[in-house]
């Protein structure tokens, strides 16, 4: 299907394709940006590196397992926690530093411009007061987008880049101090600039990159920030850290910790236990009152008393005492709510199509371009949004009348809003006494302000208002998301489903008559569907939805039109944040795999062609691979010779290879020796003898017949390294398809780390007498290790060995080559694996499994393959 092109040579999408090949792979323009056609899907790419969460169980960590004990165990549990609440408290003051000074360059931008509307609308200078918009919000918006060009991966919400991360995807520069500043500051000028984003999707970002970076002490973009920390130097400990800082953004955002935790458990996460559950959740608390702590002392004056939870509060849902019929919800409002699902993962799937035509427009179209094309699409969104809310918001409005103080829903007091109250954001533009503008009271207001209006303004909205305005709104908001800003989607969308809510209440109250509803619940149920149309979370956003609006009877329905909304968007295109993962070909490993997959085993969807390396190598080989190759890890083998008494004769550095591979081999005959010895018994004379026979007798006809089995299953040659020789084009079948017995995995990180600190010895000497390397030392570099064409290796010697054994991982999780795939999918996920060796009967490597393997994409070829073979 891929070679279609044109309705010229594509007569649909699965028939007649032209015959001519494209001069590029699928994944090769999805590496250089490109997509072939509008239609076509992005593969995933290939160099997208994964986490090391599987623990390397080497000789420098087993040193430092000898040297704990209980206390020293406690002590860094003890730290652990320690950590895990700082980075609550950062994640909670960055949350107030956003906030803070977006709520003051907004009042700053709405009260000039709108003290000239008031001004302007006698004098009829309405120009000028756009101009002065346009002044601000263009240079807000200019300042994000500067930061975005000094650090692209801060430009978005950041969402999809932390779900690929916690699910064990390296995405670069994704957690990056760089990048929280360029997040922090950027966000807090797209918002004040105007445009149709929230800040509340960056929070989430911004508290992954302080969990990443607060514990290890130490800063890439900024060198001189660096202490002597010894703990956490790993992708586990680290993947784990970004888990509780996410948490904690989703817990500032919305003031709901627990929503905060089961967004980093259903979101990504891939690995969990109780005691990760236990420190996401403290952390969230941790940043939850932190940001209360502050916000509620720094408007209120009073300090201590916990007001305002999260960035967004919905307030508190409830009926005016003066209205005996309102309820806030009743069992047959339940069927209106369904079909208020359904047509938000309608209108959910209709803006995630729309968003995914922009995403791979601006890929083919903009992203190219000089990075100055990204600033200038930036601010033409920014001009058409700010030219829509003025002219919406001075033509498009109708005067209603302003509500009494007993008709608003809420007191004031227990509504926490932005401002003093709910009738303080309401705009009365060309509006006679006693009225207000209705649009200009969406519009011309924050994005919060607007949803508490929604939520809680018991005066009426036109429905021709909130019609045009959830057009309008809609419409920019998909155009908005994706340029090169900082940028959040829950706002936006949360706002664009009240608008939608609150139209069916007005349409139930005014046309239908039922009188009894309430216009806030509506409005919540709304912003529910939309958003969980368009980003189709459903644990964690009904959890989060109930803690902002502290309402526990909102439960079922709020779960109800979740699940409606998902499955109904599901059955059209993904969600957002998967669509975006997808076009930035990232390999994210889903919960599970499909049924029909189990009809492919290991061996179906392995790597055979192998690059590896020897238990003791020369240095001049371990450099060859590392430069011509850019696999992450390689298997450490050892050759299956028949004559290895002779080798080992003739080659010191082969014999020490021998040597390793007869000492490694636990047999039962031998296991049964040491033990009897050890307990001072001897077997009998006859099971002595039985065992001798065994292990000296050889049967070359079972050799021989188990060689050629190999030679039947491996179809593609093995990329063989000697130790000390290269490949040669005159070897026969079997020097190239010789069995390999596997006896661990190496990194190349540990290998550059080796050669980098001369980790080696002389064709002379022992291998005992090869310098020794601590854990410290292994981890030093982490998590930037020199790279391999960087380093200056002219003062080793070529021809000196490297034992590369002490350092290996000697014992990780392998698969037979008759695990069917989802028994491989669930080990590889679960166990946040990088590589998975495939090991036959016998011991013998015979494959690798990468991340890249266990893609929906790749298994579905893999299966296509397997049916043209039935």
């Amino acid at each position: 299907m891929a070679g279609c092109r044109g309705s010229l040579c594509c007569c649909c999408r699965w028939c007649c394709c032209c015959g001519e090949r494209e001069t590029r792979t699928p994944e090769e323009l999805t590496i250089l940006g490109e997509t072939q056609e509008e239609d076509d899907e992005i593969l995933p790419r290939k160099d997208y590196e994964s986490l090391d969460y599987d623990r390397c169980i080497n000789d420098p960590y087993l040193e430092v397992l000898e040297t704990m004990d209980n206390k020293k165990g406690r002590r860094y549990e003890a730290v652990k926690w320690m950590v895990v609440f700082a980075i609550g408290v950062c994640t909670g003051l960055v949350g107030l530093f956003v906030d803070f000074f977006a709520r003051l360059f907004t009042q700053l931008k709405f009260g000039v411009v709108q003290a000239s509307v008031e001004e302007c609308s006698q004098k009829g200078c309405l120009a000028l007061s756009l101009l002065e918009l346009l002044g601000f919000n263009l240079t807000f918006i200019f300042f994000a987008s500067l930061l975005v060009l000094i650090e692209p991966v801060a430009a978005g919400s950041g969402i999809p880049e932390i779900k690929c991360y916690l699910n064990g995807v390296k995405v670069p520069g994704i957690v990056r101090l760089r990048t929280l500043l360029c997040k922090v500051f950027g966000v807090l000028f797209s918002v004040a600039g105007g445009l149709f984003v929230g800040k509340e999707g960056p929070m989430i970002h911004s508290g992954a990159v302080v969990g990443a970076g607060l514990p290890q002490f130490q800063s890439i973009s900024i060198r001189k920030i660096q202490f002597n920390f010894p703990y956490f130097r790993s992708d586990r400990d680290k993947r784990d850290f970004v888990s509780a800082g996410a948490a904690a953004g989703v817990a500032a955002a919305f003031g709901a910790p627990i929503g905060g935790t089961l967004f980093s458990l259903e979101e990504g996460s891939s690995f969990w236990n109780q005691g990760l559950t236990w420190k996401v959740l403290f952390c969230s608390m941790s940043a939850t009152f932190t940001l209360n702590f502050f916000r509620s002392g720094i408007q209120f004056g009073s300090w201590g008393s916990f007001q305002l939870p999260g960035l967004l509060n919905f307030g508190e849902f409830k009926c005016s005492d003066s209205d005996k019929k309102c309820h806030l919800w009743t069992a047959l409002d339940l069927g209106f709510f369904v079909v208020m699902g359904v047509i938000g993962g309608l209108l959910g799937a209709t803006f995630n199509c729309l968003n995914k035509k922009l995403a791979k427009y601006r890929m083919r179209n903009v992203h190219p371009k000089p990075k100055l094309v990204r600033v200038l699409e930036s601010l033409l969104v920014s001009l058409v949004t700010t030219v829509v809310v003025f002219v919406a918001s001075m033509v498009l409005g109708e005067c209603r009348q302003m509500p009494s103080a007993s008709q608003v829903g809420n007191d004031s007091s227990q509504l926490q809003v932005t401002s003093e109250d709910v009738n303080s954001s309401i705009k009365t533009f060309f509006c006679p006494n006693d009225t207000y503008n209705d649009m200009a009271t969406l519009f011309f207001n924050p994005q919060e302000s607007a949803i508490l209006q929604l939520f809680h303004q018991d005066g009426t909205f036109s429905p021709i208002t909130l019609a045009l305005f959830f057009i309008l709104y809609f419409v920019l908001a998909c155009w908005t998301y994706g340029i090169s800003v900082p940028s959040g989607l829950f706002v936006p969308s949360l706002l664009c489903g009240a608008a939608f809510g609150r139209l069916v209440a007005n349409v139930l109250k005014s046309y239908i008559g039922l009188g009894h509803i309430y216009s806030g619940t509506f409005a919540l149920i709304g912003a529910a569907a939309f958003l969980g149309g368009v980003v189709r979370m459903t644990i964690s956003l009904t959890v989060i939805l109930i803690e902002s609006t502290n309402e526990i009877t909102y439960g079922l329905p709020i779960m109800i039109t979740l699940m409606v909304a998902k499955w109904t968007g599901d059955f059209f295109t993904k969600g957002i944040y998967d669509i975006h993962v997808g076009l930035r070909g990232v390999p994210l490993l889903e919960w599970e795999t499909e049924v029909e997959m189990d009809k492919l085993r290991a061996s179906d969807i392995m790597e055979p062609n192998l690059t590896y390396v020897y238990p003791h190598t020369r240095i001049q080989s371990l450099v060859s691979i590392l430069r011509t190759t850019v696999h992450h890890a390689f298997p450490v083998v050892t050759e299956n010779r028949g004559n290895e008494k002779e080798f080992m004769k003739g080659n010191q550095l082969i014999s020490n290879n021998i040597k390793f591979k007869k000492s490694s081999i636990l047999t039962r005959a031998g296991e049964q020796r040491r033990r009897s010895q050890s307990m001072k018994s001897y077997p009998s004379s006859e099971l002595r003898n039985m065992c001798d026979e065994h292990v000296t007798s050889e049967e070359p006809g079972e050799k021989e017949d188990l060689l050629q089995q190999m030679l039947d299953r491996r179809y593609t040659p093995y990329p063989n390294l000697y130790p000390d020789q290269s490949p040669s084009e005159d070897w026969t079948m079997e020097e190239r398809f010789r069995p390999l017995t596997f006896h661990g995995l190496i990194l190349r990180s540990q290998l550059v780390t080796l050669l980098v600190r001369g980790v080696c010895y002389s064709e002379s000497q022992s291998s005992a007498s090869q310098p020794r390397l601590s854990y410290a030392e292994m981890a030093e570099d982490y998590p930037r290790y020199p790279d391999i064409h960087d380093l200056d290796l002219t003062l080793l010697n070529p021809r000196m060995i490297v034992d590369v054994t002490p350092y290996m991982n000697p014992a990780p999780f392998t698969v037979s080559p008759n695990t069917h795939v989802s028994q491989v999918f669930n080990l590889f996920r679960t166990m946040g694996l990088r590589h998975l060796p495939v090991v036959n009967a016998v011991g013998e490597i015979v494959g690798v499994i990468t991340r890249h393997n266990l893609t929906y994409e790749f298994l579905q070829a893999r299966l296509r393959q397997h049916y043209q073979t039935l």
